[in-house]
């Protein structure tokens, strides 16, 4: 093992303590040096159907590479002379207490990457001590009470009646949730012509992606995506009413994930939302909304820091959650980072991509003069040809 890599490992150790997954200098785990270098690793184990399905997004897929671009805008003003001997990324984030700003986002369609992925992740989450939003499946981990855990709600049946709103409510609370994530943007699936251009099968999210044959053919067992189906849906879908009833269900507290808008944003606040995720579905919804950290500056300013935001999108480096931070967010999540994780190593990826992450970050906070998170502040960032 090269001596700079060593050095690196002892200060990770110094930083964070060692990981349990470390077994031993010539690790594979070891290898990326940084989270994008768990992408090709996924790539490689994957079905390249499966892979298409994780990397691709909506229509053009411009919001997609926007989540990525923008933060190439955005440049840090380092303080200098600051005792950063000690770095703490500590906060608490509605009540509870986390060691650092990264969550897990809900992802479906975890089982095409690696088997029993809901499962996968939540032991990971739960040994990296992050707050994990899960899809539902793991009562019996969340139950044991290891590690915060939020339940995501989407936009189906399960909301169109107070009564399966309560009864949704009331499971959620047996299973030890710890919050409740509900997403707004899933009204539709948009057009991802990756899985459209492949025949991909939305069944396959929930059981996993089936071997091909010996010629190369992939089995069918229900209806491929195709593009022209006029949208419909069996009732009416879910509005600022149906938040308001759910918000008197319960006395968790509910994020709403998938704003995008100063409009939205305050409003949110008037009908009693706990905190607001700034998210485009990572690129996967509606195309050309731009990127997340461009949406956050105004969603900030319409909260005027009532509640939390919080951010996901295009995160992949220490330095993208410290612009992200610096422009007004409690905290960030992560889905493509931790599921090509997932894809290369299980649970042990997963792991390593939040222990690379919050290493980058301490260090990022360290060299730009920030010894902990309330330090940091819109002073510590300025824009590359102006505002976002």
């Amino acid at each position: 093992m090269p001596m700079h890599r060593r050095a690196a490992l002892r200060n990770l150790v110094a930083m964070f303590g060692a990981a349990p997954w470390l077994r031993g200098a010539d690790d594979p785990l070891l290898e990326p040096a940084n989270v994008l270098d768990f992408a090709p690793l996924a790539k490689a184990k994957l079905d390249p159907m499966a892979w298409d399905y994780l990397d691709g997004g909506g229509e053009e897929e411009a919001s997609l590479r926007d989540n990525r671009a923008a933060f190439q805008r955005i440049l840090l003003r380092p303080r200098a002379l600051v005792d950063v001997h000690q770095i703490d990324l500590s906060l608490e984030l509605l009540g509870q207490k986390l060691e650092y700003p990264i969550l897990l986002d809900p992802a479906g369609g975890k089982n095409c990457f690696h088997a029993d992925g809901e499962h996968v992740v939540a032991r990971a989450a739960a040994a990296a001590k992050a707050l994990h939003i899960t899809n539902g499946g793991i009562q019996d981990l969340a139950r044991t009470g290891k590690g915060p855990v939020w339940w995501q709600l989407e936009t189906g049946g399960s909301l169109r009646n107070q009564r399966s709103m309560r009864a949704l409510v009331e499971q959620v609370e047996g299973d030890g949730g710890t919050g409740i994530c509900f997403t707004t943007d899933i009204m539709y699936a948009s057009h991802r012509e990756r899985n459209i251009h492949n025949k991909f099968e939305r069944a396959w999210c929930e059981v996993g992606l089936p071997k091909r044959d010996a010629a190369g053919k992939m089995p069918r067992t229900g209806e491929p995506e195709q593009a022209g189906d006029y949208p419909s849906r069996p009732g009416p879908t879910p509005t600022w009413d149906t938040f308001r009833e759910l918000r008197g269900l319960t006395k968790l507290p509910i994020v709403l994930k998938g704003i995008l808008t100063r409009e939205d944003a305050e409003r949110a606040v008037e009908y009693g939302a706990s905190g607001i995720i700034v998210s485009n579905h990572g690129g996967r919804q509606l195309d050309y909304v731009g990127g997340t950290i461009e949406a956050l500056p105004e969603v900030v300013d319409g909260v005027k820091g009532r509640i939390p935001v919080l951010i996901d999108g295009g995160i992949r480096r220490g330095t993208d959650i410290l612009k992200a931070l610096a422009l007004g967010a409690k905290a960030v999540c992560i889905a493509r980072p931790y599921l090509w994780g997932l894809a290369a190593f299980g649970q042990p990826g997963v792991e390593r991509v939040l222990h690379l992450l919050k290493t980058e970050l301490a260090l990022d906070m360290a060299l730009a003069g920030v010894p902990n998170l309330a330090a940091i502040d819109r002073s510590l960032v300025r824009i590359r040809g102006g505002a976002l």
